[in-house]
């Protein structure tokens, strides 16, 4: 089977895709002025949970992350809804 590099381009576009929303996820919570065992409380996970989504050691699922959206506050909803990486 040939391959022309488009397997690629999708593979390399997720990744890109993945880092700007663990990027996101960051600033947003910095921005709201929180450390990530603050969040994490909130989340009623340990620090590592946040740490690792945000590092890339693990990723959310739609349902975690809409828990850390409602976490952060409601207007960050609407920055996750207008994302170009949602």
């Amino acid at each position: 089977m040939l391959c022309f590099g488009c397997c690629h381009w999708k593979k390399n576009s997720q990744i890109v895709q993945q880092e700007y929303l663990r990027t996101l996820l960051r600033q947003i919570r910095l921005d709201a002025g929180l450390r990530q065992l603050d969040l994490a409380e909130k989340l009623g996970q340990p620090q590592s949970y946040v740490s690792k989504y945000e590092s890339g050691e693990r990723r959310l699922d739609l349902l975690e992350l809409r828990q850390v959206a409602k976490r952060l506050g409601s207007r960050y909803k609407t920055s996750f809804a207008n994302s170009r990486v949602l």
